[in-house]
């Protein structure tokens, strides 16, 4: 089908790689390849409306302080019945980064705007989408530091639950890590120490103030008291992940 297209319309460029690269860098190597203002990621079984792009593309034509432009979402099945709206979706129009950065990371969220339309030079500029469980949540932590996320009051994308989606295919996380790497047989990603690091490592890497990046820090140490979405605080997570750490040298 692919093929079909790029063959009568020149905008369109089809890719196969040759092996299995794991979710993560399959990502990445579409944003490797864009030449475009703005990129999207997409997946196969997720559905935008026709009005999805116009509408978002217009939020970032019309405002420079916003980097993702998302619509509102409704969950639907593998038959695209309609399963409900989603209530908890981020957005963070503060002046403030940290601020943003506050409301990324302890809201609880999915994350679906990590499918929402971007600036590409500003996506290039962070980690892009890592190879570990959660990496969606650390990429729009990462982007809220550099500018606004804009939601579109308007239901324009709708994603799907089936049982082959990875959170249902891989509902442990070793094996969706082994997804994420490309790898069959995975060692444990310890995701809440990952997702410690990155938040550090995107802070360090954003453009900010010695005070924005204090702060910054700062909504850190109230993420650690906060609760993961299973209902563990985070501090916890740590501390439990540190058991097969330590059995491994």
């Amino acid at each position: 089908m692919c093929q079909r297209f790029a063959a009568t319309d020149r905008r369109i460029a089809y890719q196969r790689n040759p092996e299995n690269l794991g979710a993560a860098a399959n990502y990445n190597r579409v944003l490797d390849r864009a030449r475009g203002r703005y990129f999207k990621w997409a997946a196969h079984d997720d559905i935008c409306q026709p009005r999805f792009l116009e509408v978002c593309v217009e939020v970032l034509d019309n405002d420079n302080s916003v980097v993702l432009s998302h619509a509102h979402s409704e969950a639907i099945d593998k038959n695209g019945r309609t399963l409900g709206r989603y209530a908890d979706e981020p957005q963070a129009l503060e002046t403030q980064s940290w601020q943003r950065f506050n409301r990324l990371i302890l809201g609880r969220h999915y994350c679906i705007p990590v499918f929402g339309v971007m600036r590409t030079s500003i996506l290039e500029k962070t980690a892009r989408h890592g190879n570990w469980v959660g990496a969606d949540r650390n990429l729009l932590a990462e982007l809220a530091l550099y500018g606004r996320i804009r939601l579109v009051d308007e239901v324009l994308f709708q994603r799907r639950h089936h049982a082959e989606s990875s959170i249902s295919k891989y509902p442990d996380e070793r094996l969706r890590t082994a997804w994420f790497q490309g790898e069959a047989d995975s060692i444990g990603s310890y995701p809440t120490w990952r997702r410690l690091k990155e938040y550090l490592r995107g802070i360090r890497r954003a453009p900010l103030s010695a005070r924005e990046r204090l702060f910054c820090r700062a909504v850190l140490l109230k993420w650690l008291a906060g609760r993961h979405h299973t209902g563990a605080h985070n501090a916890a997570l740590l501390a439990r992940e540190l058991i097969p750490m330590s059995k491994t040298g």
